[in-house]
């Protein structure tokens, strides 16, 4: 098989090369699926346009490989295409037992228990809290929507939300400056930077309607939903990639979604707070879905409306990314 890899190699036969990254998987060779990579990404500067094949056989040393040849994913720039986070292709078929004696201390070593500590694993409290929260879901948070890759890809389907839709007026209001708003943008921005999606945020005082106004939003339906269905909706944007972006990961995704919500109560400006006091707040907020004429719900969406009635400030949320 070596000599029929340096053939390929040397003809920059992305097809062939293909065939044989498939083959040295069902045959289950992961030492010679790290020499593909490593041959293919040395070609590279060489001139053969082969980063394709050293990100696809990364892909799969780390999706498919035993734990100690899967964690060398993380240290080779082909990487960088991949479809997701290798923290949480590794997450995938891996255990955090099986992992964690070959994973270096690093922040990639914090990412993969954080998504495996969310598939249910426990990690030992002294590992690095890279993302600021704690390892596991508290009481008060969701089962977030995890995704699943395989060898052609990412799946990461939106989570399904029970909708009882109502007609909303809308009144004319002022949006605020608000720190919500560029806290949103950049937990939206796999899809508006690198995919076709647009994003937009307003922060107004009053109400539902009033928020509507302010985005300037027509023929509004409505429809209240709960903290943990906000919190996985939010959480699956801010994860997503959209159409065409890089995913980011549950992990990061949740973290985001966290953020969000701590900026828009005030809890981010002593951030990190208390759990116990995050999820009281975000079990205070009243959450709403949204429809209106002038924005579509098809492709990736998110459209949710956010009141925190203690301090009489509503959010509004739209993101949408088309194939």
């Amino acid at each position: 098989m070596a000599s029929s890899l340096d053939e390929l190699i040397q003809r920059a036969d992305l097809d062939g090369l293909v065939r044989h990254v498939d083959d040295t998987c069902s045959s289950r060779e992961w030492d010679h699926l790290l020499r593909i990579r490593d041959n293919a990404r040395n070609a590279v500067k060489t001139g053969r346009q082969l980063w394709p094949i050293a990100t696809l056989a990364n892909y799969r040393l780390a999706l498919w490989a035993p734990a100690h040849l899967a964690v060398r994913a993380l240290d080779d720039e082909a990487r960088t295409f991949m479809p997701g986070p290798v923290s949480e292709i590794l997450a995938l078929h891996h255990s955090w037992e099986d992992l964690e004696p070959h994973l270096e201390f690093s922040h990639d070593r914090s990412l993969v228990a954080y998504e495996r500590a969310l598939r249910g694993d426990v990690i030992p409290p002294h590992e690095d809290h890279a993302l600021e929260i704690p390892f596991a879901p508290a009481p008060w948070e969701p089962p977030y929507a995890l995704a699943s890759y395989n060898d052609d890809g990412v799946v990461d389907d939106m989570p399904s939300l029970a909708l009882q839709w109502h007609t909303a007026d809308t009144r004319e209001a002022d949006a605020l400056e608000d720190d919500t708003v560029p806290a949103f943008a950049r937990m939206m921005e796999p899809w508006t930077a690198h995919s076709n999606g647009v994003s937009r945020a307003v922060v107004v005082e009053g109400e539902i309607e009033d928020a509507f106004g302010a985005l300037g939003l027509q023929d509004v339906s409505f429809s209240q939903v709960t903290s943990h269905s906000a919190l996985q909706w939010l959480a699956w944007a801010a994860s997503s990639g959209g159409a065409h972006g890089k995913r980011r990961g549950v992990a990061s995704g949740r973290s985001e979604a966290l953020w969000l919500l701590a900026t828009f109560t005030g809890l981010a400006d002593t951030w990190p707070r208390s759990f116990d006091e995050l999820g009281d707040v975000v079990n205070n907020l009243e959450y709403f879905a949204f429809t209106a004429a002038n924005h579509s719900q098809h492709g990736w969406w998110l459209q949710l409306a956010i009141v925190d009635p203690d301090e009489g400030l509503t959010t509004a949320l739209i993101a949408r990314d088309h194939v």
